[in-house]
């Protein structure tokens, strides 16, 4: 196995990680709420995925004053 002679710079080191970015995620708009959500996953909003009804969703409690 091969071994480099000399120690890799730091600049050297960074040119390399420059694409080690992460990535922002991609929404999706909900075809029924028009909400933004994570593309194929259920809306957490309504409960739909794909236009049809998979989950019900529970009205929140409100805040006691």
């Amino acid at each position: 196995m091969a071994h480099p002679k000399r120690q890799h710079s730091k600049q050297r080191q960074r040119k390399r990680r420059t694409h080690f970015c992460i990535s922002a995620p991609s929404f999706a708009k909900c075809p029924s709420c028009a909400k933004p959500i994570l593309s194929h996953r259920v809306c957490p909003f309504c409960g739909q995925y794909k236009g049809k009804p998979v989950v019900e969703i529970k009205p929140k409690k409100e805040a006691k004053a």
